[in-house]
């Protein structure tokens, strides 16, 4: 993996725990319900080495929770 990737990487990891942590603390619901299935589209597309698309899910998880 280059620098490149690794950089990528770090960020996708750290946006992840960021959106995590804010639905940790988000109160049970619709809006809670929603941007767990976009977190966990984002797993999947990290997963697979798409960070581009789990940024995305990362993205529409953070507008669920606002």
């Amino acid at each position: 993996m280059n620098e490149e990737d690794q950089s990528e990487e770090n960020h996708t990891v750290k946006h992840m725990a960021s959106v995590k942590a804010a639905w940790d603390k988000a109160p049970e619901g619709p809006k809670k319900a929603t941007a767990l299935k976009h977190y966990q589209a984002a797993e999947k597309a990290h997963a697979a080495d798409n960070d581009e698309e789990a940024h995305k899910e990362l993205k529409e998880a953070g507008r669920a929770l606002a």
